[in-house]
């Protein structure tokens, strides 16, 4: 007990700002690539970790001698494989390294953008909505058309539009504001994905494999509406579906269980 006293009683106020910022630091850059497959690469990483100090606990000479050769080349390595994911992150430092206020969709934005979404799908007009969530999508943004302006479901009616210059393409939201338009988004390589979904679907599926984004694809063949989450195509029958589906995805778990208490 006198030696747990005496650690603490060394330590000064200085030592516990510096820890603290250390850790706020690694948290936030942690958030800037939350959802990316970097994220889950970094998790990867970390258990390799665990697992070069247990190994040379435990003197398992083989796996650390491995692992101590790969840790040479990893920070290359994580360059190179991850440059567009860095790219993205330091791109959004500066707006996102302190949170803001309120990181969900306005209520009124997620509304005009269901109800756009079925009344494109009643008159057979294709249309690609990518929802921005944990990660920026700003770096498609600046491929497309910048527009910056409030979502409504008449400004999503008119970019969509055949005889719109702005159809083609996929238009981004973030929060309740639509970035750009005519953005063209990564087409998926994986075998998996059905031949019966076209451009547009594999589109959808192609920023989901790479982002945590919400993909709204409504299609002028069949006059339908599908979400794309995590690569996963979901239909949607109705307005209310698609409301619930989109506050699951984006309202706080610990709020969206405690609404549906009894």
């Amino acid at each position: 007990m006198s030696l747990f006293v005496t650690y603490f009683a060394n330590i000064r106020w200085t030592d516990v700002l510096d820890i603290g910022l250390l850790w706020y630091v690694v948290y936030r850059a942690l958030m800037l690539v939350r959802g990316t497959r970097a994220f889950q690469s970094l998790l990867g990483l970390l258990v390799a970790l665990i697992l070069f100090a247990l190994s040379g606990r435990f003197e398992l000479y083989a796996v650390h001698w491995m692992l101590e050769k790969f840790f040479v080349y990893i920070v290359l390595a994580v360059i190179i494989l991850f440059q567009s994911d860095i790219k993205r992150g330091l791109a959004g430092a500066g707006g996102r390294l302190f949170p803001s206020f309120s990181a969900q969709p306005a209520q009124g934005a997620m509304e005009e953008i269901v109800r756009a979404s079925f009344v494109m799908a009643s008159r057979r007009i294709g249309a690609l909505l990518a929802l921005e969530r944990e990660a920026s999508l700003e770096e498609y943004a600046e491929g497309g058309n910048r527009l910056d302006a409030r979502v409504s479901s008449e400004l999503l009616l008119a970019i969509f539009h055949p005889t719109s210059p702005l159809h083609d393409g996929a238009a981004v939201v973030r929060k309740d504001q639509v970035l750009a338009a005519k953005v063209f988004l990564p087409l998926s390589l994986s075998k998996d994905v059905s031949r019966f979904y076209g451009t547009r679907h594999r589109a959808a599926i192609g920023l989901t494999e790479e982002t945590d984004a919400v993909v709204v694809i409504v299609s002028e063949e069949r006059g339908t509406v599908s979400l794309v989450i995590s690569g996963e195509v979901q239909p949607v029958a109705d307005q209310n579906e698609m409301r619930e589906r989109l506050l699951e995805c984006f309202q706080p778990k610990g709020r969206l269980r405690t609404a549906r208490a009894p």
